[in-house]
């Protein structure tokens, strides 16, 4: 599928619709199911809480759809700015949801590499349930690092799970921190980085 699918940049106008492919695409997930248990409420919240940060990617990064929403990768240049109005933005989303939020974040933060330099941070990246596993993630994945390597730009992400995790291990990435230390039963989530392919 890799050759067939024509991969582009969104722009400013997007933001709800890719919101609600990592939304789709984020709902079973194990950390998803502890950051809100409900399923109702997980589907109603999810694609505010992503807003937030497809957004911010609009802003001042990349986010790359395939046709039809179907999958998206939404990428932050760091360093880079935070979200404006933040808190504001995630206690509107989230609601009583708003602690298990920001305690994923802190466990983010701490776990991002430091002192390497500027470097790609793919924040968000979805396929919808019904492409899965069947070559747009591949697609998708490999357009993205294909610009890293054109420009020489690291990156790092965090896997939600093991199946991620070697998704994301087939390209360069590897494990450079412990697993996020959240406090739910499940797969964890494992911080990856990857150096740009030589040249």
């Amino acid at each position: 599928m890799t050759g067939e699918v024509s991969i582009r940049r969104a722009d400013a106008t997007e933001g709800a619709a890719v919101a609600q492919v990592i939304a789709t695409s984020f709902h079973d997930l194990d950390v998803s199911q502890w950051l809100v248990p409900d399923p109702a409420d997980r589907a109603r919240i999810f694609p505010s809480y992503f807003r937030i940060v497809v957004d911010l990617a609009l802003a001042h990064g990349t986010v790359l759809v395939a046709p039809d929403y179907s999958g998206v990768v939404v990428n932050l240049a760091v360093p880079g700015p935070d979200p404006e109005d933040y808190d504001e933005r995630l206690a509107e989303a989230c609601g009583p949801w708003v602690d298990r939020m920001q305690t994923l974040d802190e466990a983010m933060h701490g776990a991002h590499p430091t002192g390497r330099g500027a470097h790609d941070y793919c924040a968000l990246f979805g396929v919808m349930p019904q492409y899965q596993n069947k070559g747009l993630g591949s697609a998708l994945l490999n357009a993205w690092c294909e610009a890293m390597d054109s420009t020489g730009t690291p990156a790092y992400l965090e896997a939600s799970n093991s199946n991620s995790r070697r998704f994301y291990e087939r390209v360069g990435f590897v494990d450079c921190a412990e697993p996020l230390p959240l406090p739910y039963e499940g797969e964890r989530m494992y911080p990856m980085w990857r150096d740009p392919a030589p040249k």
